[in-house]
């Protein structure tokens, strides 16, 4: 089979274009458009019940579409005679795995790599996961964040083109959240497209090239980590201690700045336009009076920031129910690569 059976016109490897599904009454993906290039990483965001499972759910093939045109590596996922071909081109990291718990970590992953025709080494992907120490452990006895590993060593086994991750570092601490993260980079690098959801800001901004936020079954914003939602744009606020003695009122302040405070920390924040402008007038009056700016930073709004702008308060939006809907796949118990998607 030659690559160009796997290309999409224009170098991406999915393409979403007016993607519509509703459940009876409820409008869950309401004309959702998106494209993910080549050796991308792109993440999905959204809040519970925004439309963002059953998209991704789609694009995986597990549920149909009411109409609009889905491409994956070429495939539309809601054809059947493409399915086998998708399954061995994508992998999938989802939120819930059933696994065989009697089974050690290496049989589990080499049972895996049996259904792939060009697997990767299996002793290489269990070291990559960091679970060399746990190769001979049943897949019972692990640990939440070591079964996340193993999901991961999973999605990976197969060597795949596209690789979706769902949640990928959740019951991670720190370190194996970072060590996580340098994964992902060295996939990417390797030529790997990811497609990433997660409610971590942090690993959004880590990872993503490029992101969407999906709302309400719509795609409200669409950017890279720093343009997202105007964020390279947005008012800075520099933040600093009132020096003893001084009030705001005696802040010199330019047309165009306000400022606020002091909050719990004991730091005022200048909201500004020109960060540069005013941080040269603040400190050259600090240093004209003798005073000391404790404390000193300058910041635009963060990710998380400009995502609960967006989205509005957290909470559950009416767009996507929580149980499975009619057409959602029923559990299968027999082996394959990614044959079960879980409902959430």
């Amino acid at each position: 089979m030659t690559n160009e059976t796997w290309t999409t016109p224009g170098g991406n490897a999915v393409v979403v274009a007016a993607l519509h599904k509703s459940y009876g009454p409820v409008h869950a993906v309401r004309g959702v458009s998106f494209e993910v290039r080549h050796g991308e990483i792109f993440a999905l965001l959204g809040p519970n019940g925004a439309g963002k499972s059953t998209t991704l759910e789609i694009l995986e093939g597990f549920r149909t579409r009411d109409s609009g045109h889905v491409e994956v590596l070429g495939i539309d996922p809601g054809e059947r005679s493409g399915e086998r071909e998708l399954r061995e081109r994508i992998g999938l990291v989802l939120q819930d795995v059933a696994v065989e718990p009697h089974l050690t970590v290496r049989e589990t992953i080499a049972r895996d790599a049996g259904y792939y025709r060009a697997p990767r080494d299996v002793d290489e992907v269990i070291g990559l996961v960091g679970l060399t120490e746990q190769r001979r452990r049943k897949v019972r006895s692990l640990s939440g964040g070591q079964k996340r590993r193993l999901d991961l060593a999973l999605g990976m086994i197969g060597d795949p083109s596209l690789l979706f991750l769902d949640e990928p570092t959740t019951g991670f601490d720190p370190a194996a959240r970072q060590g996580a993260w340098d994964l992902v980079r060295r996939l990417r690098a390797a030529g790997t497209t990811i497609v990433l959801t997660t409610h971590y800001m942090e690993e959004a901004q880590q990872l993503a090239d490029r992101l969407a936020v999906i709302a309400g079954g719509r795609i409200i914003s669409e950017g890279t980590p720093t343009t997202l939602g105007g964020r390279d744009s947005a008012r800075a606020r520099v933040r600093f201690a009132l020096p003893g003695g001084w009030t705001l009122a005696r802040m010199p302040l330019a047309a165009g700045e306000s400022v606020s405070g002091p909050d719990r920390g004991g730091l005022v924040a200048v909201e500004t336009a020109e960060p540069t402008g005013t941080l040269h007038r603040l400190t050259g009056w600090a240093l004209a009076v003798g005073a000391v700016l404790d404390g000193l930073t300058v910041e635009r709004p963060s990710l998380e920031d400009v995502y609960l702008r967006l989205t509005g308060a957290p909470g559950q939006s009416a767009a996507e129910p929580d149980s499975p809907a009619p057409d959602s796949p029923a559990p299968d118990s027999s082996p394959g690569p990614g044959l079960e998607r879980s409902a959430r």
